[in-house]
């Protein structure tokens, strides 16, 4: 498998583990927000397949900077992810403005971008 594939793989893989564990993380955090449920309209298994197209799309990306740095790769997958969860929360004002403002929506995300970097990382 070419690394490019790979990546792509490892990307709808850390996004489908990240929606799985959805309904755990919303109970560990106390709050209904579900990135999968968001993107899907509210209907979770067209979530699913956005979702995980998202997370390959995500992957490819990470792989065309891992090509062009000698950052680890775990490091640079997890650094890319936060980076882009802390550089589009701020458009979750067109979305849900509650969410915005809600200090556990935003730790409950950036754990779920962690989560998904380290998978992203570890598979990739």
């Amino acid at each position: 498998m070419t690394p490019r594939r790979r990546a792509a793989l490892a990307g709808a893989t850390a996004a489908t583990i990240w929606g799985l564990l959805e309904p755990l993380d919303q109970r560990l955090f106390r709050c209904s927000y579900s990135d999968v449920a968001l993107v899907g309209g509210g209907r979770r298994g067209f979530g699913f397949l956005i979702h995980a197209a998202n997370g390959a799309i995500f992957g490819l990306c990470f792989d065309a900077v891992r090509s062009r740095t000698s950052i680890d790769q775990r490091r640079l997958a997890l650094g890319l992810a936060l980076a882009e969860h802390t550089a589009l929360w701020p458009l979750m004002r067109f979305v849900d403005r509650d969410l915005l403002t809600s200090p556990r929506a935003f730790a409950l995300a950036t754990a779920r971008h962690a989560l998904f970097g380290a998978v992203l990382g570890r598979l990739a």
